[in-house]
């Protein structure tokens, strides 16, 4: 390793030099020193981080990087931030602590990019955060070109002067009547909109193409659709009159909003002027184009039928009936149940009768039209026979009912509800989320919701010289905003997201994608001398893909600021201008820095990390691959999204490997259509596939599990030890003990979610929400347990001195000897500790756990359960936040899975785990429109003989340095 002085020389921005006199002056670079960091596993370390320079933390997974990166230099960032803060502000943050450590010198402002999915809701997307949809709907505001939704024709606009001119020259010597239009298309009596209009002087007005006289207390029927205008001047086209027109038509333009219409009785043809744009065969008229017009978040814009969503939930017959063989009388009709005395089944069972059918008919045995009336409701009245007596009523239908609960201001009757509907696209809008007026304002042929729904990739092509197609006008106005718009697509072309497009909810991007998408938000910002520190942003990336992440990192330091990324990928490290090797060990193992200095230097410092790098450990590679059990899972047919008509055959018994570029197709695939056939299969689940032929060979599978990276809790309440179940059997124990016995406690007592043995300040959560506004909520520990979650007398009983909250607190690693002879908690235990999480706590907030880690909690607590080796176990990037080491255990624990006859299949980037699979299926060959088709499948040396695909080419040099090829 090198020394200070050294290290110091190797960190300088080249601003060194050389005199030739006898003293030799250096100018060193500036640095961030940490002193005494001793946050979680930490072990008092003190070291310089160079500034404006790209680092990397590395080293085994639980070694201490987060805490060090995020817990230690972040928190001192965040926490000097809020120092800047008013009196007033910092009362309500109280408990933000300073993170252990002596002192920080050198830091810049910190900004931290974790993998957490940036939002859930769902009217966040790409576009919106990215800003580059804002910069679109100002684009369209200001150049777009508006089009007739009923005609297509372009729409035009005329002053009040071409108004009367048009007038004077078409119709000279002919009768015509002004009118100025008041109501278009609307229900309503429109009784005081009468009174009023009379009051102003008017008599005559025009309802639905008829002329009327206007006496006291008129109205219309308030059930039909109305068009009303008022009849402002009756002449004769003349052109001495022209004072006259003018003053009509200003006047009918005031009372209908800027548009006149204007009638000529002798032939009853309409003709429609505005002064806003409008269709002059129809009389349609837009408002002025705001960019609020494009938003799909404002009620200007957004589709009314979806509320700018772009899907709608229904109920459909295919939703409550799951099963046609079913009779209603046993619960054919999901939501009512089975046969009950009440009055719905009254209703049903009148109509079935007067079609000679009876509620124990078979759903599928019912005719069409007659299963029409129940679900959708009859016109006349029928006569319901209930506790003896005679009722004349109306049945509306079992779907028209369910619709109106969808409302309801009960959350249980919601939460019914929705177990009934499908999700669909928008029939209004088609998907594009706006109202049918702003989808009609187009650039080049194009509205902005066609745009949106491009990928980021097809979108810079088709800004790539707009301005050959725009007119000089739209040029001079959209010079500065394509300027901005095409920066920001660079930006995310930069870090591999070309397959994404602007109208892609954020809540469905993994935490890599979302990850990155913010990393070039912040390369957009162009801020200078901010210390960036991020978690892992090569996730989800391809190595084809992980060039452009890592040129866009080097921007990042090369405009002036500091990179920190905690990461284990092998290229991140190598291009980093300084790494820093934590270990050796996981948590009370870890805390050290065992190497530090220039990539070279790592490679040469015989680290566990450097040992994988210099390619001494590798893992290994069977030769003898698993026949598998010779039975074939085969999908026929998937066209979700951008799939080419894609069949494949699933070999059973094996280790399967999905592999492709990002976006090449493999979650559509995966994730999106094989999962949900299976889950549907055999869970009756209510998520429908995307579309697809066929699937074969079900009856050689018995279930299927999913294992994602989703949040395993959304609250500091929930945490391993209670998704894996553990903490169940833990509070078991602990009521068990003589104490507990002595006292009367319950296992509930050790539950922090009941009320008795929980802390009540904090009600059991340990820390305390406070809600800021325009910051995000801040949770402080509690003030009375100080985070223990419970009361004094609860803490008071131990197990082998230990109380229920030393117990959370324990690492997996320590838990596994301390239960040590808890047969039924250890089983449990140990399989966390293979997966590779010996260093979690069992209390750890699920808000602290990264996506990799949640991931392999869920890994686990599937594992613990007894698999009948006909599973088909679904795994979405296992790799995700691991060391060398680490997927080293986790490809012993997942081969010991197969080995048992089950079938994994993995989609996966890591090359580690791939060349250890016994089948790869790689799709591509590009991401987006140019993927969805198979490249390349086979073993593993079959797939890298191939040279098919961008994934061979990485996988043959990977099977060469692990010295197998």
């Amino acid at each position: 390793m090198a020394s200070k002085k050294e290290a110091n020389s190797l960190i300088d921005n080249g601003t060194a030099t050389a005199e030739t006199t006898e003293t030799t002056t250096t100018t060193e670079a500036p640095l961030i020193e940490v002193y005494g960091a001793r946050e979680h596993n930490l072990k008092n370390i003190s070291l310089q981080i160079p500034r404006n320079k790209l680092v990397v933390f590395t080293g085994i997974s639980g070694s201490g990087k987060s805490s060090l990166a995020f817990d230690t230099i972040y928190a001192e960032g965040q926490r000097r931030y809020m120092e800047t803060f008013s009196a007033y502000a910092r009362s309500f943050l109280g408990g933000l602590e300073r993170p252990n450590v002596d002192k920080i010198e050198g830091l810049s402002p910190v900004i931290s990019i974790e993998q957490k999915t940036t939002s859930r809701n769902p009217r966040s997307t790409v576009g919106t955060i990215t800003e580059i949809y804002d910069f679109l709907r100002l684009l369209y505001a200001r150049t777009a070109e508006a089009f007739s939704y009923v005609t297509g024709e372009r729409m035009i606009r005329q002053s009040d002067d071409q108004i009367v001119n048009h007038i004077l020259d078409n119709f000279d010597k002919k009768k015509l009547i002004i009118l100025a239009p008041v109501v278009k298309g609307r229900k309503g009596h429109y009784r005081e909109l009468f009174e009023q209009i009379r009051k102003m002087g008017f008599v005559r007005v025009r309802v639905d193409g008829d002329l009327m006289e206007l006496v006291p207390k008129m109205q219309v029927d308030r059930y039909k659709i109305h068009d009303i205008e008022i009849v402002i001047d009756k002449i004769i086209v003349n052109t001495e009159d022209r004072y006259r027109i003018s003053s009509s038509v200003q006047n009918a333009l005031t009372h209908g909003k800027g548009t006149v219409t204007i009638l000529e009785p002798d032939t009853n043809q309409t003709y429609f002027f505005s002064r806003h744009l409008m269709d002059p065969a129809t009389g349609i008229a837009y408002d002025d184009p705001a960019p609020n017009t494009f938003s799909f978040n404002s009620p200007y814009g957004a589709c009314p039928t979806c509320n700018g969503l772009g899907e709608i939930q229904e109920i459909t017959e295919e939703s409550i009936i799951p099963d046609k063989g079913l009779s209603i009388s046993r619960g054919g009709i999901a939501p009512l149940g089975e046969f009950r005395d009440i009055w719905v089944f009254n209703q049903i069972q009148t109509i079935l009768k007067q079609n000679k059918l009876s509620i124990s008919t078979p759903i599928q045995d019912i005719p069409a039209s007659v299963l029409n009336q129940l679900l959708h409701g009859i016109d006349e009245d029928i006569i319901v026979k209930a506790k003896g007596q005679n009722f004349i009523t109306q049945f509306e239908g079992i779907i028209n009912f369910l619709r109106k609960q969808m409302d309801s201001d009960s959350d249980a009757i919601r939460t019914w509800i929705n177990e009934y509907t499908q999700t669909s696209v928008c029939p209004e809008c088609q998907g594009y989320r706006l109202k049918k007026e702003s989808l009609h304002f187009k650039i080049d042929g194009l509205h902005i919701g066609e745009l949106a729904q491009f990928n980021i990739g097809k979108l810079a092509d088709w800004f790539q010289n707009l301005e050959d197609r725009l007119s000089d006008r739209q040029n001079l106005i959209a010079r500065e905003l394509l300027k901005e718009i095409r920066k920001r697509i660079k930006f995310l072309l930069d870090v591999g997201l070309e397959y994404l497009n602007l109208h892609r909810s954020v809540r469905t991007l993994s935490g890599g994608e979302s990850q990155r998408i913010r990393l070039a938000t912040q390369i957009g910002t162009q801020l200078v001398g901010v210390l960036y520190i991020m978690d892992e942003p090569s996730i989800g990336l391809h190595q084809r893909d992980n060039e452009k992440l890592i040129n866009a990192l080097k921007n990042l330091r090369d405009i002036g600021n500091s990179v920190i990324v905690v990461e284990h990928d092998k290229d991140m490290i190598l291009h980093a201008d300084h790494v820093l090797d934590i270990g050796p060990g996981a948590g009370i193992h870890g805390g050290h820095i065992v190497a530090e200095g220039s990539p070279t230097e790592i490679f040469n410092s015989g680290s566990l990390t450097s040992q994988y790098l210099s390619g001494q450990k590798h893992i290994e590679v069977h030769t003898e691959k698993r026949p598998g059990n010779g039975k074939f899972l085969e999908l026929k047919g998937s066209t979700g999204h951008n799939l080419k008509n894609l069949s494949v055959k699933f070999p059973l018994g094996k280790l399967i490997a999905v592999t492709g570029v990002s976006g090449s197709g493999k979650s559509t695939l995966i994730h999106d259509t094989l999962y949900p056939i299976l889950n549907k299969y055999f869970f009756n689940a209510k998520r429908d596939p995307l579309p697809y032929k066929a699937i074969e060979g079900l009856e050689h599978i018995d279930k299927v599990i999913e294992v994602d990276q989703s949040p395993i809790g959304r609250t500091p309440r929930s945490n391993p030890a209670t998704y894996t179940g553990i903490f169940t059997d833990i509070r078991a124990l602990f009521a068990q003990l003589p104490e507990a016995k002595i006292r009367g406690y319950s296992a509930g007592r050790f539950s922090f979610n009941v009320k008795g043995g929980r802390c009540e300040t904090c009600e059991g959560a340990g820390m305390r929400t406070i809600e800021m506004n325009f910051l995000p909520d801040v949770y402080v520990p509690c003030e009375t347990c100080k985070g223990k979650r419970y009361n004094r007398e609860t803490l008071e009983v131990r197990f082998k001195g230990k109380s229920i909250t030393d117990v959370l607190d324990m690492t997996v690693e320590k838990a596994v000897e301390y239960f040590d002879n808890q047969p039924r908690i250890l089983r449990k235990i140990k399989i966390l500790h293979e997966v590779g999480l010996g260093y979690i706590t069992l209390g750890q907030q699920a808000t602290t756990l990264s996506g990799g880690e949640a991931q392999r909690v869920k890994l686990a607590t599937e594992l613990a359960k007894k698999d009948t080796g006909k599973t088909f176990y679904i795994l979405d990037e296992p790799t995700t936040g691991l060391h060398f080491e680490d997927i080293k255990h986790l490809s012993d624990v997942i081969h010991r899975l197969v080995d048992k006859g089950n079938t994994v299949l993995l989609i996966e980037h890591n090359l580690d785990m791939i060349k250890v699979a016994d089948y790869i299926i790689d799709i591509g060959p590009e991401g987006g429109e140019r993927g969805g088709t198979i490249v390349a499948q086979g073993t593993p040396e079959e797939v890298a003989a191939s040279d098919k695909g961008y994934t061979a080419r990485f996988l043959r040099e990977e099977l060469r340095t692990s010295q197998y090829i």
